[in-house]
């Protein structure tokens, strides 16, 4: 692959591909918290934004060190995924039923650690995409992450946006949906992992 549009076209198109279950979550988490600040919706949207961009630069690393520990690792990403999103969601339902305010959902907020854990479950399978660019050189590898990073960036502050428009609709029950969501990824990531 050389430097042309295409490279930039092909990443961008990667990036919106694997930035799909980030802005699910990234809607989730509007919808959880839906006066959350423009401070913190840029933090939700880097969060995920990193991560997405992180992780193909892993495994374009693994590639070219260590391939054969790698694949045996990549049949367990689809079980870590719903592992962590099932926690996340799973916390943030039972928190979401326990709240009996009744100006929305006062009960729980997205800290940094569940921020964290989301953002890896949500971009553990770009790993694989180290396997698409191995070809390229570091230098590519790199211009070709931090496009997937920009163009996740861009989907996910979308995601939160659009989820607290629908958080402030739904009042205390936007936690539980949010919850909801967050299980119904993760069982998503699993089974197209698995059975597919």
């Amino acid at each position: 692959m050389n430097w042309s549009f295409w490279f930039f076209f092909e990443s961008a198109l990667m990036g919106a591909a694997l930035a799909m279950d980030a802005f699910s979550v990234s809607a989730a988490n509007g919808l959880n918290e839906p006066k959350m600040s423009g401070r913190k919706m840029l933090a939700v949207a880097g969060m995920f934004a990193l991560f997405q961009s992180a992780m193909p630069l892993i495994g374009w690393f693994c590639v070219h060190t260590v391939a054969e520990y790698f694949e045996a690792f990549e049949t367990a990403i689809p079980w870590i995924a719903l592992i962590l999103l099932s926690f996340i969601g799973g916390k943030m339902l039972l928190d979401g039923i326990r709240c009996k305010c009744e100006e929305g959902p006062c009960c729980t907020s997205l800290g940094f650690g569940a921020l964290a854990v989301q953002g890896i479950a949500t971009s553990i399978d770009a790993l694989s995409v180290g396997f698409t660019i191995a070809e390229y050189d570091w230098l590519m590898a790199l211009t070709a992450a931090l496009v997937i990073g920009a163009v996740t960036f861009g989907i996910c502050l979308g995601g939160v946006q659009i989820g607290k428009s629908f958080g402030t609709r739904l009042s205390g029950k936007a936690s539980v949906f949010g919850g909801v969501i967050l299980i119904a990824i993760g069982l998503e990531i699993f089974i197209s992992g698995v059975f597919f």
